[in-house]
């Protein structure tokens, strides 16, 4: 009489077979490679500025009127930076201020004399921190000038930060 072999067996030896094909060959010896891991961390600053507003005047002639105004920046330490103040939006042979087709000239300055004019050729330059630093911004509307309208003068200037 023929004996079967029981199906379990014959799964059992299959699968030893095939781990044995499979089975990762003996190693004789070893190689090894090592590689860099960084990253580069640049400077980063950032740049609040604050309205300036000067005295209400009345028509006629202007008398000096003298006005503050702050801007802040924040730079990585040890980060140089330069901030530099464009022309304004009504700019023709100075800044001015314009209401209505009528102007009033002025100036910005980095100096509470007033003596040192801050603008995109002039700027004012200093060091990060790594926390906030208040730039103050002078301004200054000259005597003399000729006020025939009334209205609310107004400019626009950008502050522009580089580092």
């Amino acid at each position: 009489m023929k004996t079967k072999t029981p199906l379990v067996a014959v799964r059992i030896a299959l699968a030893s077979l095939l781990g044995a094909a499979v089975a990762a060959p003996a190693l004789a010896d070893t190689e090894s490679a090592s590689f860099n891991v960084g990253m580069e961390v640049v400077a980063t600053c950032s740049i609040n500025a604050f309205d300036m507003n000067f005295n209400t005047i009345t028509t006629g002639t202007t008398s000096q009127n003298d006005a503050e105004s702050q801007i802040t920046v924040n730079c990585s330490n040890g980060a140089p930076y330069s901030v530099a103040l464009n022309d304004g939006s009504n700019f023709q042979g100075g800044r001015r201020l314009a209401s209505n087709g009528a102007f009033i000239g002025y100036g910005i300055f980095r100096d509470v004399s007033r003596s040192t004019t801050w603008d995109s050729t002039s700027v004012l330059s200093g060091v990060g921190t790594g926390n906030d630093q208040a730039l103050p911004v002078y301004g200054r509307i000259p005597s003399g000038q000729l006020v025939p309208e009334m209205g609310n003068y107004a400019d626009t200037v950008v502050a522009t930060i580089s580092y």
